[in-house]
Parts: C-alpha cells; structure tokens; sequence
C-alpha cells in the first residue's frame, strides 16, 4: 500500500513536535511526505500535482497541528483548490473512492482538557467530525485519528520519540489501537 503524508505545519523549521513525526515518516519504504507549505510559501497551490498525489497513493494522511480546533489555513485552501466537484466528488467525481483518509494531530494540551468534564467541553474526534463528513463526501474510508496530545506542555524527548515510533506503526497499521504518549 503506497502512502502520501500530507504535512501542514506553516512553521515546520520551529516545530519540535511534527518536524520529528516527519522526519519518522521520511525513513519509511512506501510512503511519500510531501511538505504542503514548503511547497507553496506563496499559497498557489498546484491543483493538478496535488491530485495526480492523490490518485498515486492508496492511503492519504493529512498530519497537522491542531489550531483553534481545526486545522493550519492551507489546509483549508488546499481541500477547497484540490477536492473539486467532478474529481472528487459529484456524480462522476470518484478518483479518490477507496482509498484511506487518516489525521495525524498535535494537540498542545493534555488529553483530559478535551473530553466532555475538560477544559475545552468536546473531544478532538468530535472535533475533527468536518473532515470526517468531508471523507463521505469523497468516498474515502475514515481511520481512527492519530493524536499526539501535551505537545505544548512540553514532551520529553522519550515521550517524543515513543510518539513518532506508535505514529508510523500507526500510519503502516492502521488497523491497530492508535497508542496516544499522553
């Protein structure tokens, strides 16, 4: 199974975090990480490179920190620009039925802060339900996120590293229990 891993992170060179979960990922036979804003500081996004990536891979990751409850902005511009009516959704847009759609997040704080009696009231998988629907709407399977939590409350590097190790294992076998560090 060929995997693409999508990284959105509009800092990438300051990020601890999902710099280490990349670089985790870039050692991995089968999967190609592409890096979405080094590849367009300038936010012109490539649509026709963006989907022939797409349609090359079996299953597709979209890793990014978690921000305000969603996602970096090029996310959004990147589904808005690459996931058109005709092409991936609509009457004849089925290039990406079948294949696999799983998130990989950072999550700054603690688990317990996103749950219901927590901080923030919901958790992240409710959370994440947009690009759940929008992964019906592209034929795509939904996986289990994967999620990194207490990133902003300082991992220690072995707490880190078990982090990108459970990430790849993960990303490769996705049938498993996605283990969280925190």
């Amino acid at each position: 199974m060929k995997t693409l891993v999508l990284v959105f992170h509009p800092n990438f060179g300051a990020s601890r975090v999902n710099r280490r979960l990349t670089e985790e990922m870039e050692k991995q036979a089968g999967v190609t990480v592409h890096r979405v804003y080094e590849a367009y500081p300038d936010e012109n996004i490539d649509v026709a490179t963006e989907q022939r990536l797409l349609e090359q891979h079996d299953r597709i990751v979209l890793q990014f920190p978690f921000y305000w409850y969603s996602s970096p902005s090029l996310l959004k511009k990147w589904e808005d620009a690459v996931l058109t009516y005709g092409w991936a959704y609509g009457s004849k847009g089925d290039k990406l039925h079948g294949k696999e759609l799983l998130l990989a997040i950072s999550a700054g704080a603690a688990r317990e802060n996103y749950s219901p009696d927590g901080n923030f009231k919901y958790t992240v998988p409710e959370l994440l339900r947009p690009f759940q629907a929008t992964s019906h709407l592209i034929g795509t399977r939904y996986l289990t996120p994967y999620i990194l939590y207490g990133v902003m409350q300082h991992l220690s590097d072995e707490e880190l590293e078990q982090g990108a190790r459970n990430y790849v294992d993960y990303v490769l076998n996705p049938g498993l229990e996605p283990l969280a560090v925190r």
